[in-house]
Parts: C-alpha cells; structure tokens; sequence
C-alpha cells in the first residue's frame, strides 16, 4: 500500500497535541498539518471545496453540509465540546436583560448558523419559552454553507459585534464572551445555569467534530478509522479534562448532544428534517467506538 499524506486542520487542542506534534502517528499514512487561526476559518474552504482530507468542523456546520449533499463524512470525535450559557452578552447601562427578555429585541451574532448561536438558542426556546421569530437578528458573516438563505439583517462591513453592544446598536449578543465590566452574562449566573441545564438534559452540548471527505471514507476506509483512532489513543492518554467529559468520543458517548443539537437545528430551519444518529456517519464510521 502507498503512504499517503493526508492534508489536515485540526484546532491547538490538548488532547490532540501528541497527533499534531508527531509524536504519535500511524504506519498507514502521514498527517500534513495546515493552520488556520482561528479553527472555524477552515470550515467554509471544507464544506465549499474539499479543501482538506480531515477537518475539525462545527456540528452545525456539518448537518447543514449533509442537507445540501456535500461530500462530506462525520467521525465521532469531539474537538471541542463547552457549556454554552457564558456566551451570551447585555449592556446593562440600557436596563436589566435576561434570557426571556429578547424577543422584540435586536440581538447580534457572528452568523446565524454558528454552533454555539444554534445550542443557545436552543436554550432560549425549549428551556425559556422564547420565540426565535420575535427577535431582530443582526449578523456579521455568511454562513459556511453557501446554500443556506440568510434572511437576518447584515450589520455594516465597518462594525464589530461588541462595539455595537457597548454603543447601544443591539439589545444582546450571543457566541461572545468579554471581561469588559460595562457588559454582563445574559444569564446572571451562567455556571450555575449550566449545571442545572447539565443535570436536567445530561447533554454535554458538542461543538466541534471531525470530518474526512467522502472520496476518502470511500476509497481507503481503513485510513479514515486510523485517523480516529490516533485522535483517540492521543485523547486516551491526556484523559478527560473535566467532568462531565466535554470532548466525547464513540458514538454512543456522542448520541444525547447529536440527537439534541440535530433538534435545535431542525427547529430553527437549519437543516430540513430530523436526522437520526446513524445517518450522520457512514459505513466505517458507524462502527467508531
């Protein structure tokens, strides 16, 4: 068998710090790292173009990429994985704000169909009974999936989403975190908020995964599960960071926050169905564990 080079981008995580050093690495191939900073630059060259062989990617991003049959395959492992209740921003210099307070309100993010904006509104609705319609949504990027209709309002090129906070121009931002002391969490006590949510759903909420392209999970499966299985031994060896683990691997650690995320997608018009687990991967990835 020929050693292939495989192009890759990966995120400066610590539990993939051993793959993307060399330090572990595999007889069947070699990883060709490329950079992008930050990660989530990457994503929209994958999804257009196949530009990379493996890339983490947002689970958002890549349900999208399914709808509109990119050919693309998701492997259970999880790069990123965070409570998302911190990510939310007010000012308070223009009045108390809390999460059942946004709708007729005008509430910023970078776009409409970040990972992190779909998980907290997803809170927002299911959990504070907040109707998404009801709120003026300002973006500042295109959505990774050129397909996907942006209906919400684009904030001018020369604007910056927490400048436009502090300068009273949006009521609220979401997928942004500050130590400015003029602004506050939306929700007033996010640790605790995401504790309780924790326990109530025992959903670790996952934002980024892995995904290879389709013409290589076709023509060497055996590589696509040597991949996963460095990502594993490499996160194996770090062990889990926190408890709940936040970066589950195998997909049963990874079905409560895929069968949750695939939810929230669908009910903000994200992707046009429910898809079960199983469909997200393939032939050689269903059976990752």
């Amino acid at each position: 068998m020929d050693r292939l080079k495989l192009k890759a981008v990966l995120g400066s995580h610590p539990h993939v710090q051993a793959v993307k050093s060399g330090e572990l690495g595999s007889d069947l191939f070699d990883l060709d790292f490329v950079e992008y900073t930050p990660t989530n630059t990457a994503f929209k060259p994958m999804v257009r173009e196949q530009a990379f062989d493996v890339c983490e990617m947002a689970i958002v991003t890549y349900l999208m990429a399914k709808a509109h049959g990119k050919p693309l395959v998701l492997l259970p492992a999880t790069m990123l994985g965070r409570f998302q209740h911190s990510f939310a921003l007010y000012n308070p210099e223009r009045g108390t704000l809390g999460p059942g307070d946004l709708e007729g309100k005008r509430v910023g993010i970078r776009s409409f169909t970040t990972t992190t904006g779909a998980w907290i509104r997803g809170i927002l609705a299911n959990d504070y009974g907040v109707n998404l319609d009801n709120i003026l949504w300002v973006t500042f990027e295109d959505p990774h999936v050129a397909e996907y209709v942006d209906a919400t309002e684009r904030a001018p090129k020369d604007k910056k989403i927490l400048q436009m906070l502090i300068d009273g121009e949006l009521d609220a931002v979401l997928g942004e975190t500050s130590d400015n002391p003029r602004l506050k969490p939306l929700f007033p006590d996010p640790a605790a908020e995401a504790a309780t949510w924790y326990a109530r759903r025992g959903v670790v909420p996952v934002n980024h995964l892995v995904v290879v392209t389709e013409t290589l999970a076709k023509s060497r499966p055996e590589m696509v599960a040597g991949v996963y299985d460095l990502l594993k031994r490499n996160k194996e060896q770090v062990g889990p960071a926190a408890t709940p683990d936040l970066v589950p691997f195998g997909i049963e650690a990874n079905r409560k926050p895929l069968e949750l995320i695939v939810d929230y997608a669908f009910q903000q018009a994200l992707i046009p169905r429910r898809y079960a687990v199983e469909e997200l991967f393939d032939e050689t990835t269903r059976g990752l564990n």
